[in-house]
Protein backbone atom coordinates (compact mmCIF):
# COMPACT_ATOMS: atom_id res chain seq x y z
CA UNK A 1 0.00 0.00 0.00
CA UNK A 2 2.82 2.44 0.85
CA UNK A 3 4.40 1.77 -2.53
CA UNK A 4 1.20 2.68 -4.36
CA UNK A 5 0.85 5.88 -2.35
CA UNK A 6 4.40 6.83 -3.38
CA UNK A 7 3.64 6.11 -7.03
CA UNK A 8 0.42 8.12 -6.80
CA UNK A 9 2.24 11.05 -5.17
CA UNK A 10 4.92 10.96 -7.87
CA UNK A 11 2.21 10.99 -10.55
CA UNK A 12 0.64 14.08 -9.00
CA UNK A 13 4.01 15.87 -8.93
CA UNK A 14 4.74 14.98 -12.56
CA UNK A 15 1.25 16.11 -13.64
CA UNK A 16 1.71 19.41 -11.78
CA UNK A 17 5.09 19.99 -13.44
CA UNK A 18 3.57 19.43 -16.88
CA UNK A 19 1.14 22.34 -16.42
CA UNK A 20 3.03 25.67 -16.35
CA UNK A 21 1.65 28.24 -13.96
CA UNK A 22 0.73 31.78 -15.00
CA UNK A 23 4.17 33.19 -14.08
CA UNK A 24 5.95 30.56 -16.16
CA UNK A 25 3.63 31.13 -19.12
CA UNK A 26 4.37 34.86 -18.96
CA UNK A 27 8.12 34.15 -18.81
CA UNK A 28 7.88 31.84 -21.84
CA UNK A 29 5.98 34.49 -23.81
CA UNK A 30 8.59 37.11 -22.85
CA UNK A 31 11.45 34.91 -24.08
CA UNK A 32 9.65 34.29 -27.37
CA UNK A 33 9.06 38.02 -27.83
CA UNK A 34 12.75 38.76 -27.15
CA UNK A 35 13.79 36.02 -29.59
CA UNK A 36 11.52 37.50 -32.28
CA UNK A 37 12.97 40.97 -31.66
CA UNK A 38 16.52 39.64 -31.97
CA UNK A 39 15.62 37.73 -35.13
CA UNK A 40 14.26 40.94 -36.64
CA UNK A 41 17.47 42.76 -35.64
CA UNK A 42 19.51 40.05 -37.39
CA UNK A 43 17.42 40.44 -40.55
CA UNK A 44 17.93 44.20 -40.34
CA UNK A 45 21.70 43.75 -40.22
CA UNK A 46 21.60 41.16 -43.03
CA UNK A 47 19.74 43.68 -45.17
CA UNK A 48 22.75 45.98 -44.89
CA UNK A 49 21.09 48.64 -42.78
CA UNK A 50 23.14 50.64 -40.31
CA UNK A 51 23.85 48.96 -36.97
CA UNK A 52 22.54 52.01 -35.09
CA UNK A 53 19.21 51.83 -36.96
CA UNK A 54 18.87 48.11 -36.22
CA UNK A 55 19.73 48.67 -32.56
CA UNK A 56 17.12 51.42 -32.26
CA UNK A 57 14.48 49.11 -33.75
CA UNK A 58 15.55 46.33 -31.33
CA UNK A 59 15.26 48.71 -28.39
CA UNK A 60 11.74 49.70 -29.43
CA UNK A 61 10.58 46.10 -29.81
CA UNK A 62 12.14 45.06 -26.52
CA UNK A 63 10.84 47.93 -24.44
CA UNK A 64 9.74 46.39 -21.14
CA UNK A 65 10.98 42.89 -22.05
CA UNK A 66 14.73 42.62 -21.63
CA UNK A 67 17.34 44.07 -19.34
CA UNK A 68 19.40 47.01 -20.52
CA UNK A 69 19.57 48.58 -23.94
CA UNK A 70 20.47 45.29 -25.65
CA UNK A 71 17.28 43.44 -24.68
CA UNK A 72 19.02 41.01 -22.35
CA UNK A 73 21.81 40.22 -24.81
CA UNK A 74 25.16 41.95 -25.16
CA UNK A 75 28.23 40.79 -26.99
CA UNK A 76 31.46 42.30 -28.14
CA UNK A 77 32.23 43.40 -31.69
Amino acid sequence: MKRWMGVLALGVVVAAAAQPDAHRKKDIARHRAMAAAHEEAARCLEAGRAEDDCLKALQQRCKGLGIGKYCGMKHEH
